[in-house]
């Protein structure tokens, strides 16, 4: 028999080739980058490295939150995929940081010399090759799997093959500089360049900081509290829903909902009612943990507002 790939396996596959991918760009474009002296490359070299930390950090996520529940961890261990993300966010902030700093000082404070080689527009055009490249492969393994860490490196990544498109540009500028002594003013295109990457990197930083805020939060998402309530009223039988409460954790969806029904049922038609409940539930969102606590109807009067 054929042998087939569990979903942590897959998991673990892609973000491990997207590890690989890092040390691979990170080697290349600081080689290139110190030889040639330009900033876009060494602050794309700079931010590889911290793709490569956050790589690293996002392998070991997916790992942990493959982990069955126990004891101390009664949801499982899918937290930890938005905790990497958090961490993915700092590290570009700290890019950041950098990139401008270094873009001020090439621009206001000192002269530093720029060689648009070959092998400088050549590190860039294989770094977004690559970059397009994993961040596909990143993009189809956190779609199927409902993976938040392979989706913030997806988008990650997928936002450096921008930043390497702004360096190319500011290569090109020092290259027309360097032939049209006339259009001198475009040597400093390589800082500008640098400054393009921080703005991209402080737009991705964003995202992925409100993304993982949410999710360490419990923000539930959007829509899904009135989507559970529909889904469920439609059921037969089903007079009310309510107390609706949803929280994720790392792929999963938790869902606990009060239903109001006939307090005639037996005890054994209650309960083959409250599964009716939840396979309706899980028909429309596959691999929802659900929890359906019965009440009377006659009650409903005397519950408190919720």
């Amino acid at each position: 028999m054929a042998f087939m790939k569990t979903a942590d396996q897959e998991k673990r596959g892609a973000a491990l080739n997207s590890v690989l991918a890092a040390v691979f760009l990170t080697g290349l474009k600081l080689v290139v980058g110190l030889a040639s002296g330009s900033l876009g490359i060494l602050a794309e070299a700079a931010h590889s490295g911290l793709d490569l930390i956050a790589a690293m950090v996002t392998y070991l996520a997916v790992r942990v939150s493959g982990k069955a529940a126990d004891r101390d961890h009664l949801y499982g261990h899918g937290k930890v995929e938005n905790l990497s993300a958090f961490f993915e966010t700092v590290l570009l902030l700290v890019t950041c940081v950098w990139i401008i700093h270094e873009a001020y000082d090439r621009l206001v404070v000192k002269e530093v010399e720029v060689t648009a080689s070959f092998w400088a527009f050549a590190v860039m055009v294989i770094s977004i090759v690559v970059d397009v490249s994993r961040s596909r492969m990143l993009y189809r393994a956190a779609n199927q799997h409902k993976s938040q860490a392979l989706e913030a490196d997806a988008l990650h990544f997928s936002t450096d093959v921008w930043s390497s498109a702004v360096v190319l540009f500011g290569l090109v500028g020092v290259k027309i500089a360097n032939g049209f002594p006339a259009l001198g003013f475009l040597v400093k295109a390589d800082a500008v360049a640098a400054l393009g990457v921080a703005i991209i990197v402080i737009y991705v930083s964003i995202r992925l900081g409100i993304r993982t805020i949410e999710g360490l939060l419990d923000t539930a998402p959007p829509g899904i509290a009135e989507k559970v309530k529909g889904l469920v009223e439609a059921v037969d039988q089903v007079q009310d829903c309510h107390a609706v409460r949803v929280r994720t954790s790392g792929p999963r969806l938790f869902i606990d909902i009060h239903v109001s029904l006939d307090g005639s049922l037996t005890l054994k038609q209650a309960h083959q009612l409250t599964d009716q409940v939840e396979q309706h539930i899980q028909q429309a969102i596959p691999d929802a943990d659900v929890t359906v606590h019965p009440e009377p109807a006659e009650d409903l009067g005397s519950r408190p507002p919720r």
